[in-house]
């Protein structure tokens, strides 16, 4: 689906070649991004005045109790800005080609969009940059912020890299690192990290009018025996083993906090931890096991102590403190 939200003049794309320099005003760009996280990119790409001649997102999906149809956070925003908007069902559909060659860019910019086809990331003279949530070629994937946490990193960062044909895999351009915080959770990774983004993302664009980007293969920096991946997540990933140690679950939960959420069951029932501390004692109990005073602490067993968890939801009803939890809960 295709939708115009302001009538724009076609015009001839920039005259430029890869990297060679060319002037804010007439670089024609292509954003494409889907949720929260793009939205803070395209934001400081309008607000520095570059010349957004399309935005390509998500369609429109239906999703509450009614199932009405919502926008993606990147459509709200485009179309508050009277950006024009293509929301094609399949990248390689005849149609969303044209359209897209008809915006002439001269070159796309991507941050958590789907993969895309050679058609489309080709199709600009000066190529499609990315935005990834990782210090590539670590972490290449669909979930790096997640990963990093749950690996139990202490410093992560942005890459804005060329697309090519493999996933992850093409030159980068820039990289900016900042530290994960031992209690940081991936919600307040991914808060930070696309604001770093967004603020790479344009001094990648800046370097790109001035020409002076130099890119570096992947290859140059590690072998791929040293690489750590971030593959999608999976119900089975988000699932406790009490019998890891204190540390490794403690990052599963933050790393997973506040989604996909790490989980385990109580009293044949899902339940979700959002977040927990550790507390380093061997435990009197075994793994798995809780420890509670059915008041104001519920414990769980692990390899080499207990997790004291915080922030819940059991199936069934809604997120809240352990304490609340407690006074309406009946333990069997």
């Amino acid at each position: 689906m295709i939708e115009k939200h302001k009538e724009k003049q076609v015009v001839p794309a920039a005259t430029a070649f890869p990297f060679g320099g060319t002037a804010k005003k007439e670089l024609r760009m292509v954003f494409m991004g889907t949720p929260d996280f793009a939205v803070a990119s395209l934001d400081k790409l309008v607000k520095a005045g570059y010349n957004v001649v399309g935005v390509v997102t998500a369609p429109d999906k239906p999703a509450g109790r009614g199932m009405e149809l919502q926008q993606s956070a990147v459509k709200k925003y485009a179309v508050e800005h009277q950006l024009t908007v293509l929301q094609p069902e399949k990248l390689k559909d005849p149609a969303f080609i044209d359209q897209l060659r008809l915006l002439q860019a001269d070159v796309q910019i991507v941050v958590a969009f789907r993969m895309l086809p050679e058609i489309v990331w080709n199709m600009p003279p000066l190529g499609t940059i990315n935005v990834h949530g990782s210090l590539l070629p670590q972490y290449r994937g669909a979930a790096p912020i997640n990963w990093a946490v749950i690996n139990g990193e202490t410093r992560t960062g942005v890459t804005t890299f060329k697309l090519k044909h493999e996933i992850d895999t093409g030159n980068i351009l820039l990289q900016e690192s900042f530290d994960i915080g031992e209690n940081d959770d991936a919600g307040k990774v991914h808060d930070r990290m696309k604001e770093i983004g967004a603020a790479l993302l344009i001094k990648t664009m800046q370097g790109l009018e001035t020409g002076t980007l130099k890119e570096i293969p992947q290859q140059n920096i590690t072998g791929e025996d040293s690489i750590k991946h971030a593959p999608k997540i999976f119900t089975e990933t988000c699932q406790i083993n009490w019998n890891n140690t204190v540390n490794n679950v403690y990052n599963l939960i933050r790393g997973l906090s506040p989604y996909p959420t790490a989980f385990t069951t109580l009293q044949h029932k899902k339940l979700k931890i959002f977040s927990a501390s550790k507390l380093l004692k061997h435990p009197a109990i075994p793994a798995g096991y809780i420890d509670t005073d059915q008041k104001s602490y519920l414990r769980f067993a692990c390899a080499d102590g207990y997790i004291d968890v915080k922030e819940l939801q059991l199936e069934g009803k809604k997120r809240m403190k352990t304490e609340d939890f407690l006074r309406g809960f009946r333990f069997e």
